[in-house]
């Protein structure tokens, strides 16, 4: 069955940096459209980055841009986010997605499989 696996989070001082992994598995990753979205308490969850099949274009949200960077290796069925120079508004629990179309509306009610989202916690 479809999973997909997040790691990589945890506690940082603001200005820190962390690169979070998810692992995929269950279907053809390389014909799947990648995403990370992440759910602050009491907020919605809300849209980070995306990256297309062939890792050929990205978006990112403007609240992390020029400090986080979505990537993917399809070799290792992998998608990554490096994030750097950290604030405490990046604090959330971070997830992956993914969908068999790429496009520039990234509502999380377009993506069927997500993963169990991985802890982001920076301090100021």
């Amino acid at each position: 069955q479809v999973q997909l696996v997040e790691s990589g989070g945890g506690l940082v001082q603001a200005g820190g940096s962390l690169r979070l992994s998810c692992a995929a598995s269950g279907f053809t990753f390389s014909k799947s459209s990648m995403s990370w979205f992440r759910q602050a308490r009491g907020k919605e969850r809300e849209f980070v980055a995306t990256i297309s099949m062939s890792a050929g274009t990205t978006y990112h949200a403007d609240s992390v841009k020029g400090r986080f960077t979505i990537s993917r290796a399809n070799a290792k069925d992998t998608v990554y986010l490096q994030m750097t120079n950290l604030k405490p508004e990046d604090t959330a629990v971070y997830y992956c997605a993914a969908r068999q179309t790429f496009g520039v509306v990234q509502s999380p009610s377009t993506y069927p499989y997500w993963g169990q989202g991985t802890q982001v916690t920076v301090s100021s």
